[in-house]
């Protein structure tokens, strides 16, 4: 009787342990994967209610979106670009408190907002028509502008070829 209850105690033992390294393997994983800040200055804490985003390295994560705000300069053309290249798009702003996370950035950067000619209007990339409560911004109706903002809510109109830091976003 002593060797059928050691032998059973010995196969539970094994079974409690190939458990636990499991339970341990997917503690260990989901810790790994965090949200990451983009290269620029600041330094950002998760913000409350957003949930955790997983966004590839460079990319912060805020409302179930990923945004990489650049430390370099480009053209409108050379920025949408790079979005495009990284399965994103310039900026397309929803709300007026989109980019809280990024109060302290003073800079200017491209957003996927520019001015069309055909239409009279400023579109987004997407062809939609730019809601003017969004953001105050110094309107310059000339073709081949385009958008540049910064985190005071503030837009201007600048020439599309000039180099500018962006803000690419993607939905997750």
């Amino acid at each position: 009787p002593w060797r059928l209850i050691s032998g059973i105690l010995g196969v539970m033992c094994l079974v409690l342990m190939a458990t636990l390294g499991i339970v341990l393997s997917k503690a260990l994983t989901k810790q790994s994967i965090q949200p990451t800040s983009s290269p620029g200055p600041t330094t950002m804490e998760p913000q409350k209610g957003s949930g955790y985003c997983f966004c590839q390295e460079k990319w912060i994560g805020h409302q179930n979106n990923c945004y990489f705000i650049s430390n370099e300069r480009k053209t409108w053309a050379e920025s949408r670009d790079f979005c495009a290249s990284q399965n994103s798009s310039l900026l397309q702003l929803k709300n007026r408190d989109e980019l809280m996370f990024m109060k302290y950035i003073r800079k200017f950067h491209w957003i996927g907002l520019s001015y069309s000619d055909q239409h009279h209007a400023w579109l987004w990339e997407d062809g939609s028509a730019f809601s003017k409560n969004l953001f105050e911004f110094t309107e310059h109706k000339n073709a081949g502008n385009c958008m540049v903002y910064n985190a005071l809510k503030r837009g201007l109109g600048e020439p599309c070829t000039d180099e500018n830091y962006y803000i690419c976003k993607q939905p997750l």
